[in-house]
Order: structure tokens, then C-alpha cells, then sequence
């Protein structure tokens, strides 16, 4: 099981991405271990600098914004 981590601080663009990879991994019937992170300390260990951001078993594979939906379903 992938263990996935949205990194925001809890604007639209950081529920809407989390929406989104739920949705996504709902329909391709995969288990993540999905988490939502807002701790700034937390963030800045990953080291992006623009949110939201998407960690997939502690490698950054997005930044800045919502990711498309081909996107998220590559990751899966």
C-alpha cells in the first residue's frame, strides 16, 4: 500500500487535490494510506515551496496547484 501525503496549508487547491486522488484511487479500486499535512514544519522537510504538494512513500511527484487527472492515475 502506498502511503500518500497532501502537503498544504489547507486552501481549495489542497481539498481539491485530495478529492482528486481519492476519486481517482476509488475508481482503479487501490488502497492508499491517504494523509492530509499542514504542519509548516512538516512541509518545509520536503522542501516545496509551492502548495498544494503530493508525496507518494516520501518522493515529491507534484507541486503548485492541482495535478491533472491523467496525472494522479499515472502515480497509481
Amino acid at each position: 500500500m502506498k502511503h500518500v501525503k497532501v502537503l498544504g496549508m489547507g486552501c481549495a487547491n489542497c481539498k481539491s487535490t485530495i478529492q482528486l486522488i481519492q476519486q481517482v484511487v476509488d475508481e482503479l479500486g487501490v488502497e492508499v494510506q491517504l494523509e492530509k499535512v499542514e504542519s509548516l514544519p512538516e512541509i518545509m522537510k520536503y522542501k516545496v515551496m509551492s502548495t498544494p504538494a503530493v508525496v507518494i512513500d516520501d518522493k515529491v511527484v507534484h507541486a503548485g496547484g492541482i495535478p491533472a487527472r491523467e496525472a494522479v492515475q499515472s502515480w497509481f
